[in-house]
């Protein structure tokens, strides 16, 4: 085997052990962190190839490999069983090396609770095997409520939370304003509001002639008999779908239910474009980011939007047309038809209307990226002018091109950590960003839980200018290289989440170590002061400077990364849930979210409306809740 020099000898021991069957692999690093997750039909010449003396790997490769210290596997029965397998590794653990989805979040969708007798509708981020429709996934939250505002003018569905029995002495107010057809008071009976929510269901899925052609004979109707109020009320309606139908484009003579899917891409990121097309029909049109892309072929990456993609879709339509040949199409068309419970067929088009299709999602996903891209050139404009009115507002001699923002997380001294987030030229730089388990103080005690972050972080950085393990240099950008060594360099400000008494604490460790010539100041969030040492008034920066939304997206940032390893740590030593920490949720309610949603991850994905049916919730209980997941 003609392998790299630098495979250790225990890299070579579990290559040479590996089995020939299908399976999963996943590659590791020095403190076991998983880097990459894929599958193989076979497993011992896939994982070996990585391996080999070629010039064929690609940058990114080499990269991964240069840092895999450890080799798992898992075996399947079948190549599918493995496909399915890594999708969900790949979700779970979101390995730096592969093509993902980018975001933390899953994507909204709209859902009718079709097993209910009378359903409701509303948006969620999770899909349950629960008898309900979906409908989704779509990227803008605000563009599903839009719909749906639009769509309840129509289609006035239940948003209440009362057990419907047709014997309420009152309706609601939205009764009385047309956005409820009142079953609760026997206004309407299970089979008629059925029908009505049949109606919705067909227009989300792109079948809205008969609800057009529903909608004119009942207005007719209402006219034919004098009933003038009757008839201008659906005469709304009608006009209110017209506008949603106005933007549906016919694309397919043929009335095909297809999904078009092309890629954009640049030096550094990569969009996919969806077009969503039912009865011939574009119904809606979705794009997506992809962490993970540089590199990669276009191929690959499109291989791992489709099995990602149609992982979370709510529906999967009869045929997908796509740009480019992909990877392992006969296994994910197997996988689709056991999904879809009927044949799925990928193609690329080569001519006529199929690839016309094609084309204009690709230009879509490029103009897509091109918008995004004078975004964040805007964005950059706005961080560098807060980097300016920062330095103006403090008095500095130069620009705080890096910004170090500390904070402590803990309760009653419980799972105590800190945090330090690294903003360079105004943009969080993540490869920096380094977490502390307090390990030293005693009970709640925040300044010296503050001390102890700031001691290990600048003995760090005197005792790698002492040896001069590589020079201290000044932030260049938030995606310029790394240095070989974070702690090496010197941050041009500290900020400290806290007032007066946490700078302080932060002035005698820097003083202790020697290096108080590094400018800090504090940040209280009651008013958003800034207290710099031996001043003893605070700054208050305009409230629409981009200096304050700079330390303030500093001090957010580091709270939460310091809050999510104290989450983390809490869960692994056992500690009570996080639930504990949420004001108005006690015991019963606790056991009771639990019981219905199985784990605080779950509970958090949750909708309102879905914490709201839990026995027990009221809705300041259940909005407090969502705030503070």
């Amino acid at each position: 085997m003609n392998e790299r020099h630098e495979v250790s000898d225990n890299i070579r021991d579990i290559l040479d052990n590996l089995p020939t069957k299908p399976g999963v692999y996943l590659l590791q690093d020095e403190s076991g962190k998983i880097l990459y997750v894929g599958k193989a039909v076979n497993l011992r010449a896939r994982v070996r190839s990585y391996f080999h003396k070629s010039a064929s790997l690609s940058p990114k490769v080499r990269r991964l490999v240069d840092h895999v210290a450890g080799i798992d596997f898992i075996v399947t029965e079948s190549e599918l069983e493995a496909l399915i397998l890594e999708m969900n590794l790949i979700k779970r653990h979101q390995p730096r090396y592969n093509v993902r989805l980018k975001d933390d979040k899953r994507y909204p969708y709209i859902k009718v609770t079709w097993q209910d007798d009378f359903p409701k509708v509303y948006v969620t981020r999770r899909m349950r095997q629960d008898g309900a429709r979906y409908y989704g996934p779509f990227t803008a939250a605000w563009a599903v409520y839009q719909t749906l505002h639009t769509l309840r003018s129509v289609f006035p569905y239940l948003t209440c939370n009362r057990n419907i029995m047709g014997e309420d002495e009152r309706a609601c107010l939205y009764y009385h304003i047309g956005l409820c057809q009142a079953p609760c008071i026997g206004e309407v009976n299970r089979k008629e509001y059925r029908a009505m929510i049949q109606g919705l269901c067909d227009f989300l899925e792109g079948k809205t002639e008969h609800v057009v052609q529903e909608l004119r004979q009942e207005m007719q109707e209402a006219a034919e008999g004098l009933e003038f109020e009757r008839a201008a009320a659906v005469r709304d309606k009608l006009r209110a779908i017209e506008r949603v139908i106005e933007r549906q484009k016919v694309v397919s003579p043929e009335l095909a239910d297809q999904d078009v899917i092309a890629l954009a891409r640049d030096d550094s990121q990569a969009c996919v474009q969806v077009f969503f097309i039912r009865s011939g029909k574009l119904i809606g049109r979705e794009y997506f980011m992809l962490e993970g892309a540089e590199d990669e072929e276009a191929r690959d990456v499109m291989t791992s939007f489709v099995k990602q993609f149609y992982d979370e879709a709510a529906t999967i339509p009869p045929e997908i047309l796509v740009q480019d040949e992909i990877d392992e199409a006969l296994i994910i068309e197997s996988w689709l038809h056991d999904m879809r419970g009927d044949k799925v067929v990928i193609g690329v088009p080569d001519d006529g209307q199929g690839q016309a299709l094609v084309e204009m999602a690709a230009e879509n996903a490029a103009e897509t990226l091109r918008a995004l891209g004078a975004q964040w050139h805007v964005d950059e404009g706005k961080q560098v002018t807060g980097v300016a009115e920062l330095q103006e507002a403090l008095e500095m001699e130069r620009p705080p091109a890096r910004i170090e923002c500390y904070d402590i997380s803990n309760i009653q001294g419980t799972a105590a950590t800190g945090s330090m987030v690294v903003f360079a030229k105004g943009a969080p730089r993540k490869s920096d960003y380094r977490r502390f388990k307090i390990r030293n103080v005693e009970g709640a005690d925040d300044y010296a839980m503050m001390q102890e972050v700031l001691r290990r972080r600048f003995r760090r950085l005197v005792a790698r200018k002492e040896q001069d393990v590589v020079p201290i240099t000044k932030a260049d950008g938030p995606h310029a290289a790394p240095e070989a060594d974070a702690w090496s360099i010197t941050p041009d400000l500290v900020v400290i989440d806290g007032g007066k008494g946490q700078l302080n604490a932060a002035l005698d460790v820097m003083q202790e170590l020697g290096v108080d010539h590094i400018p800090v100041v504090g940040l209280a969030k009651k008013k958003e002061e800034i207290f710099k040492p031996g001043d003893p008034d605070p700054i208050m920066l305009p409230r629409d400077s981009q200096a304050l939304f700079l330390v303030q997206r500093a001090r957010d940032e580091a709270h939460r990364f310091a809050l999510n390893y104290h989450r983390r740590l809490r869960r692994k030593q056992g500690v009570a849930s996080i639930l504990e920490e949420v004001p108005g949720i006690g015991p019963k309610r606790r056991q009771s979210l639990l019981k219905a949603f199985g784990s605080v991850e779950d509970v958090r994905k949750a909708s309102l409306d879905e914490l709201l049916a839990v026995p027990g919730m009221t809705r300041p209980a259940a909005e407090n809740l969502k705030a503070y997941l």
